[in-house]
C-alpha cells in the first residue's frame, strides 16, 4: 500500500512543475511554491492525511470531462459523447487499480419511474462503450439512476444539461495493491517528458536561431 501511495503521490505531484523555471532570464528567482510538495504528497498519501481517491477523483474530473448529455428521451450516444468516453478510456487505461461508476440523470419531464429506468439506461450505454474502448466491466464498480432527482439546472422543461451521465472515481480493485507491471512508470514517464516542454514553442525555436546567429 505505501508503494502503491508513493507512485500516486509521485504523477499527482509531476503536474505541479513550472517549467517557466527552465526558460526564464538567467539569475532569476526560481518559483518556491511547488517547492517540497512531491515529498508532502507522499507523507500525506502514506499517513492517511490525504485520501487517495478524492485526490484521484478531482485529478478525474480536472483532466477529462467527466460528463455526457443526450437528446431527449434518448439513450443512444451521438459524436461528442463517444469522444468524451474515448477521453476518459484513455485516462482509465493509465491506472489499472482505480475503480469507476457511472451516474445516468434524466431532466424533469416525465414521471418518476420512467425516468428512473431512462437514467439506467444512459449509464448502461456509457458504460458498455467504455467495456467496448478496452476497459473492464469489472472496473466498472456499478451503474445507477438518479433519474430526476439531482438536476443541474431547474426547469420543468425538456433541458439538455439534465439529460446526461457522470463518471466518478469509487476506488480501487481489491487485490491489485502488488500489480506492478510498469504502467504507473510509463504515467509517470510521460508526465516527466511533458513537463520539460516549454510553455512557448517560438521559446526553443528563438534559442535556436540565436545559436545559428552566433
Amino acid at each position: 500500500m505505501a508503494v502503491r501511495m508513493v507512485l500516486f503521490g509521485a504523477v499527482m505531484a509531476l503536474g505541479a512543475c513550472n517549467t517557466a523555471d527552465y526558460f526564464g532570464e538567467a539569475g532569476q528567482s526560481l518559483e518556491r511554491t511547488g517547492f517540497g510538495q512531491s515529498t508532502a504528497r507522499n507523507m500525506g498519501l502514506q499517513s492517511g492525511e490525504i485520501n487517495a481517491v478524492i485526490d484521484l477523483s478531482r485529478r478525474f474530473a480536472a483532466e477529462v470531462p467527466s460528463t455526457i448529455n443526450f437528446a431527449f428521451n434518448s439513450a443512444v450516444l451521438d459524436g461528442d459523447a463517444r469522444a468524451t468516453l474515448d477521453q476518459q478510456a484513455d485516462w482509465i487505461r493509465q491506472f489499472p487499480e482505480i475503480r469507476f461508476r457511472v451516474y445516468g440523470h434524466t431532466d424533469l419531464v416525465g414521471s418518476d419511474a420512467y425516468n428512473q429506468r431512462l437514467g439506467q439506461r444512459r449509464a448502461n450505454a456509457a458504460v458498455n462503450y467504455l467495456v467496448s474502448r478496452g476497459i473492464s466491466r469489472s472496473r466498472l464498480e456499478a451503474v445507477a439512476s438518479f433519474g430526476e432527482t439531482r438536476p443541474l439546472v431547474v426547469s420543468a422543461g425538456p433541458e439538455r444539461r439534465n439529460r446526461r451521465t457522470v463518471t466518478e472515481v469509487t476506488g480501487f480493485v481489491r487485490g491489485r495493491g502488488a500489480d506492478m507491471n510498469g504502467k504507473y512508470a510509463a504515467v509517470v514517464f510521460r508526465e516527466y517528458v511533458k513537463s520539460a516542454e516549454p510553455a512557448h514553442p517560438d521559446v526553443t525555436s528563438g534559442n535556436a536561431q540565436v545559436g545559428q546567429l552566433q
